[in-house]
């Protein structure tokens, strides 16, 4: 497990564009964010997509549950999934789909679908320490994770 602390949200941006920088060669990597309300997970996201390439403007996607980024040469896709408002796993969303499939997926809330989580992730725990300062710990279970745990 490794720790970092950031200072203000784009000390957060810039520590996702190194674990971009740092997966954007693995053909599918799961990363779960695990924190509270407000503690930076979409912050984290947007400089992660920014390590990947994407260009768009990256923000939560809680009220439609799923955004997709690509890059701008079309290499490589960010799958954002928020699942705070997701009450239960139904038949109306394949999060397996996404889970299992290709390209980087973030998933924050991700322990509200527990049983569809994959063998293989990053999980980065956040926790709120001041309203700028943040402190992550970071963890990889399986393989395409850590080198980029190594390395942040």
């Amino acid at each position: 497990m490794k720790k970092k602390i950031t200072n203000s949200a784009e000390e957060t941006k810039n520590l996702g564009y190194e674990i971009g920088l740092l997966l954007k060669e693995e053909h599918h990597v799961v990363i779960l964010l695990d924190g509270e309300m407000g503690s930076g997970k979409t912050t984290l996201t947007q400089g992660i997509a920014r390590g990947l390439g994407i260009e768009q403007i990256v923000n939560s996607p809680t009220y439609t549950i799923l955004k997709k980024y690509d890059s701008k040469d079309k290499r490589r896709t960010l799958y954002h999934l928020d699942l705070y408002r997701l009450s239960e796993v139904g038949s109306d969303f394949d999060l397996e789909e996404y889970i299992d499939g290709q390209g980087l997926v973030v998933v924050e809330w991700p322990f509200k679908v527990e049983e569809f989580l994959p063998n293989d992730y990053l999980i980065i725990k956040i926790k709120k320490i001041t309203d700028s300062k943040r402190e992550f710990l970071f963890d990889c279970v399986g393989y395409p994770c850590k080198r980029a745990v190594e390395y942040i």
